[in-house]
């Protein structure tokens, strides 16, 4: 995805729940921390965007964006890519993390206040799914030194939940900064 469709992707929420104050939590975050030229492929592969509201405690708005922007919708169809909306609770974050937002800046973005988490964050927050396409996003960041592997193991330890995520997401941060 590129920034430019991530902002198309954020201004179309935004509009379409009439609320600006947007939280991207996918691997697509990443645009706001890095130029798209600056990152490998396998870093924004994705054509969707899962995004969040910060304010949404019944969850209409994201139900809203999967209905007109998500997958096989129209919007979809039309621009090869689309808007996940999920809750902030999907995702397994480091203590923290509300300090460390990136804001997504694009006037492409409309009227949309996108924030989008923090590189570290978000790769330690990916490698808690333990999917192998998180693995290889987390690989691909290291491998060009966008990320550091010391910082993200500092992120893993601040990981909520049982001892057995953290330990197995530190094993993760370090098989991927040896490149395996």
């Amino acid at each position: 995805m590129k920034k430019s469709e991530l902002a198309h992707i954020l201004r179309t929420a935004s509009e379409v729940t009439n609320d600006p104050a947007i939280l991207v939590i996918g691997s697509q975050a990443i645009l706001a921390s890095f130029d798209e030229e600056e990152l490998p492929r396998d870093a924004i592969r994705s054509i969707e965007a899962d995004v969040a509201f910060l304010e949404d405690p019944d969850e209409r708005k994201s139900d809203a964006v999967d209905g007109a922007i998500g997958e096989a919708s129209l919007f979809h169809e039309t621009f090869g890519v689309y808007g996940q909306g999920v809750s902030i609770s999907t995702a397994t974050l480091p203590s923290g993390w509300e300090e460390r937002l990136v804001a997504f800046d694009s006037p492409e973005a409309g009227g949309s206040r996108a924030v989008c988490l923090d590189a570290h964050d978000l790769v330690v927050s990916k490698l808690v799914a333990g999917r192998e396409k998180d693995f290889e996003f987390a690989q691909a960041l290291l491998a060009v030194r966008l990320i550091d592997a010391n910082t993200l193991l500092a992120r893993a330890e601040l990981l909520p939940g049982p001892p057995a995520i953290r330990e197995r997401v530190i094993k993760s941060i370090r098989r991927a900064a040896r490149g395996q």
